[in-house]
């Protein structure tokens, strides 16, 4: 997969390396020199185009029209919304994401843009706050099915009440599926016989009805005991 990251920022570059390190052709553009002296220090050569990223020429140097996604994380929303919209609606690019920096432009990344992902870093940390706030330890890793199912992680608390017990035998709320079990560092993946530990961190498929009797089961038991008496009365 070809992938246009414009903006060669400490997002570009992160995600650039990641990519990298999943083996997708990755090419960054950058024009700031400081910028571009640490990007050559990091990346390889040849995944670094020196070049403006609203300028057409540069994009298609950078093969745009091959790519299948295109991310435009550059400083500057106006800049952001002209790559893409030059990527979706002159390029015909499958995948356009692009980066908001500031909140009140939130309402102008859309598709009328051709952008399919708006990243707002104040909804994230938003979201991540109110996550905290309602679940716990719990952290939501992706969301599925337009938001209805979410991949979550939790560490499990020593006096929680699926230590030491087999995956068979928790009491899992409906539409709960665990998919694997992060242990001193190395994948786990669940059988029927496999016991939980106090550390393990349980990566799960849940919905959103199913999310907080999950942290109950793998969270310090005090916090199970409001919840059972309100259900009692």
């Amino acid at each position: 997969m070809l992938v246009l990251i414009i903006g060669g920022g400490r997002t570009g570059s992160h995600l650039a390396s990641l990519l990298l390190a999943q083996g997708h052709v990755v090419k960054i553009v950058e024009h700031r020199q400081d910028i571009l002296d640490r990007l050559h220090r990091d990346l390889p050569t040849d995944a670094i185009l020196e070049g403006e990223g609203t300028d057409p020429n540069v994009l298609e140097a950078a093969g745009i029209r091959l790519a299948d996604v295109l991310a435009a994380v550059l400083p500057d929303d106006a800049d952001n919304l002209t790559v893409a919209s030059l990527a979706r609606h002159h390029y015909g690019v499958r995948r356009v994401i692009g980066r908001i920096n500031d909140p009140a432009h939130a309402s102008l990344f859309s598709t009328d843009f051709g952008i399919d992902v708006a990243l707002n870093q104040a909804d994230v940390m938003a979201k991540l706050i109110e996550e905290e706030m309602s679940l716990g330890d719990m952290m939501v890793m992706l969301k599925l099915r337009r938001g209805k199912f979410s991949l979550v992680e939790e560490k499990i608390d020593p006096g929680a009440q699926a230590v030491g017990v087999a995956v068979r035998d928790l009491t899992l709320p409906p539409n709960c599926t665990i998919s694997g079990i992060l242990r001193h560092g190395e994948m786990v993946l669940p059988r029927g016989g496999t016991r939980l530990e106090a550390g393990d961190e349980v990566i799960a498929l849940v919905d959103d009805s199913a999310r907080p009797a999950l942290a109950r089961l793998l969270g310090r038991r005090e916090q199970a005991a409001p919840h059972v008496e309100t259900e009692r009365a």
